[in-house]
């Protein structure tokens, strides 16, 4: 009998109580699985539980994308890394949606183990591994500035909330340079994502052409001060066809990027909606490759170069 270990955060949305967890636990051993329940009971527990973990056939995540973000984390600490899965239930599951899932929590399990296997990569900052975005600036504090209990309270509101709070802060302006691949530039920069999604905090296609399997991630830069300014040239690379041309907007692939700045940053940069602790003026971003995740078919065909 395969073996599964279901890693779930009870602070994850509103419905992970036991009985539910129950009921998906059974809903996995229909499938074949022995199935190992462990609930996580602080921020970091997942990636422990991940990282200590014995061999099972299957990791599957319930939680937050920042619960998928530890169990990532804890998997690539691993010597043998193990097959993972994440069944979203948080607030904006950015990564959920993506794969392709959506609200129905039963309907996401049968879509994930009737799914395939894909080799995805996922990107490193100073070694610390995010899933699907990481960065700096304006309103990149927002997400872990939000509290659990706004977010628990308010849902999605609460970021919106905090994040006119934020619009009308002061805007911190930094010189950096940015090592692309071998080819430097340097730049003024008030907001920096750089992702590998085709999500970015509720709004898709922010980053065109987006793909899980071909050893780049995607780098967003807005060069613009004015609040005002940064809102415009966003919105207008969301609908651009053509974002690289947006003023103030510079977007690229990369492999290996390194990012450099004149000074430390005011705030933390934010990774997968959570704080970054590590603070530096040096930054590094590279792929770690070929890490195994089982998704749903349905998007697979435009998240994949390998089909």
């Amino acid at each position: 009998m395969k073996t599964c270990a279901l890693i779930y955060n009870p602070n994850s949305g509103h419905i992970l109580n036991k009985k539910n967890i129950k009921s998906y636990k059974a809903l996995i051993e229909t499938h074949g699985y022995k199935v190992k329940v462990i609930g996580t009971e602080y921020r970091g527990h997942a990636k422990e539980i991940v990282s200590h973990l014995g061999y099972v056939d299957l990791v599957m995540s319930m939680g937050g994308d920042g619960t998928f973000n530890e169990i990532v984390y804890g998997n690539l600490q691993r010597k043998n890394q193990l097959l993972l899965a994440h069944i979203p239930v948080g607030t904006t599951n950015d990564i959920g949606v993506m794969f392709g899932y959506g609200k129905d929590i039963k309907l996401n399990i049968e879509l994930c183990l009737n799914g395939v296997e894909k080799n995805i990569d996922i990107p490193v900052v100073n070694n610390r591994p995010f899933v699907y975005v990481a960065g700096f600036g304006k309103f990149m504090n927002i997400p872990y500035e939000t509290s659990r209990l706004e977010k628990k309270k308010f849902g999605y509101f609460a970021y919106i909330y905090n994040g006119i709070k934020d619009y009308f802060s002061n805007t911190k302006w930094y010189n950096i340079k940015c090592e692309i691949d071998g080819k430097t530039i340097e730049t003024p920069a008030s907001l920096m994502l750089i992702c590998s999604s085709t999500r970015i905090a509720g709004q898709n296609n922010l980053a065109k052409n987006v793909k899980l399997d071909d050893d780049k991630f995607e780098v967003i830069l807005c060069s613009k001060k004015k609040r005002q300014e940064i809102i415009t040239s966003i919105g207008k690379a969301v609908i651009s066809p053509h974002p690289e041309n947006v003023d103030g907007i510079m977007m690229f692939k990369a492999s290996k990027l390194i990012v450099t700045f004149d000074e430390y940053q005011k705030k933390p940069w934010c990774i997968d909606g959570e704080k970054l602790e590590i603070r530096s003026k040096k930054y590094t971003i590279v792929n770690k490759t070929n890490i195994k995740i089982l998704i749903p078919k349905v998007n697979v065909d435009k998240l994949f170069i390998n089909k």
